[in-house]
This record gives structure tokens, C-alpha cells and sequence, in this order.
């Protein structure tokens, strides 16, 4: 009865460990599936920063929260037709007035409101790329977006007659990560730990088969007892 309680015990503590473990990885895969993204930057449009075939992991946000400079992913089918994921940096942002070029020193800037913007990103340090000058005025809701690779980036430069160029914050899928990547640690933390949990449910369930199927050691007869003649 003893190797029976000691296997009861054992699948009892498999079930709940299993279980545990498996309910930490779902809830860890599915959460990350709904707060971040990953993807394949096709071409060189943000280079040096991301390199073509770079694979990037974004933080699935609303656009009206991202700020300037913030590397987005969005979504522009009218625009981009290659299906693939389009990164860019945020330059401007409702309200915002963006222009190029000015000179400073010998260095040409992109303005905005009439402030020059220091972008140690941007390719070869040129931030103009194409000699396509621009100015415009960000509507609300909208974003003005280039590459870091001026001289390579189809971006709000060339589609000024939709919206100046601008996107959407509708558009916006996420936010690049780029350094702090805590949140991504803990998830993968809480994935491995939920695996380790299962391995060890099924370890101790296994553990309580084999007891429960372990044969009880045999038991020697009682002797007999000899009553005295004449009793």
C-alpha cells in the first residue's frame, strides 16, 4: 500500500507541475504573439542602422505613441506592393514643419521648425541623399518619415502629392527595439521556465508509474503456534 500512496503522491505533483508549466508557455507564447513582431528588412533603406536581410523585432503600439526618431514598421500597400516589412525613422509629427537642407558648417540638415537635426544614423552623413528639396508642414495624425540611407530610401520624399509624403499613425504596426530589450528577456525566461516545468511534470509522472507498477516485496508466513500438550 506504501509504493501505492508514494505513486498516488508522485502523479498528483506531475499533474500540477505539468500543468503549470504549460499553462506559463501558452500564456508567455500567446502574449508575446500579441505584443511583438518580428520581421526581414528587404532592402537597404535603413542602412547603417539595419542592414538588407536583417531580421528586427518590433513593440506592437499605436502609432499616436511613437515620438521623433523612433525607428516604425508600418503598413502602406498603396505605396510599397513587395509585401515585405517597411522600416522607417520618424522625422516629424503632427504640427511638425520639416525641411531640407540647410547648411551648418559644411554639413547639410534636415530642419525641423526651423531647429537643425543632429542624426548621427543617417548614411555616410548625408542627410539629404538626393538633392530633393522639401518643406513641408505635418498634418495631425500624420508622420513624416526617411530612411537612414538618404541616397537609398523611398520614402515620405517621393510621395508628395499623397499627404505631402506623410503617413498615417493609423499605418503604424510598432516601434523597433533597439537597446532595451528587458521585456523580450522576460518572456523568453518565462517560455523556457514553463518548458522546464513540463519536462519535469512528465519526469514525475513517469517517476509514478513505475512506482505503482514496483511489486510489493512478498511477506513471510506468520509461524505457527505450538500450544503446550496438556494446556
Amino acid at each position: 500500500m506504501a509504493g501505492k500512496g508514494r505513486g498516488r503522491g508522485l502523479g498528483i505533483s506531475a499533474l500540477v507541475v505539468g500543468l503549470l508549466g504549460l499553462a506559463l508557455a501558452i500564456g508567455a507564447f500567446g502574449y508575446g504573439r500579441g505584443a511583438y513582431g518580428v520581421g526581414t528588412l528587404p532592402g537597404r533603406g535603413m542602412a547603417p542602422t539595419y542592414g538588407p536581410g536583417e531580421r528586427i523585432v518590433w513593440e506592437r503600439l499605436d502609432g499616436s505613441e511613437v515620438r521623433r526618431g523612433d525607428v516604425v514598421v508600418f503598413s502602406a500597400p498603396d505605396r510599397y506592393r513587395s509585401g515585405g516589412v517597411v522600416a522607417q525613422r520618424v522625422i516629424g509629427v503632427g504640427g511638425d514643419r520639416v525641411a531640407c537642407c540647410t547648411l551648418v558648417g559644411s554639413e547639410e540638415r534636415v530642419t525641423v521648425d526651423g531647429k537643425p537635426l543632429k542624426e548621427p544614423y543617417v548614411g555616410g552623413g548625408d542627410a539629404d541623399g538626393v538633392h530633393r528639396p522639401y518643406d513641408v508642414t505635418v498634418p495631425r495624425g500624420r508622420l513624416f518619415l526617411l530612411g537612414d540611407d538618404r541616397a537609398d530610401s523611398m520614402d515620405s520624399r517621393f510621395f508628395a502629392a499623397d499627404h505631402d509624403g506623410t503617413v498615417s499613425v493609423d499605418a503604424v504596426r510598432g516601434r523597433v527595439l533597439d537597446g532595451d530589450r528587458t521585456g523580450l528577456v522576460l518572456l523568453g525566461s518565462a517560455l523556457l521556465l514553463g518548458a522546464v516545468l513540463v519536462v519535469v511534470g512528465i519526469g514525475l509522472g513517469i517517476g509514478a508509474l513505475a512506482v505503482r507498477r514496483r511489486k510489493a516485496p512478498p511477506v513471510p508466513p506468520a509461524p505457527w503456534s505450538v500450544q503446550p500438550a496438556g494446556g
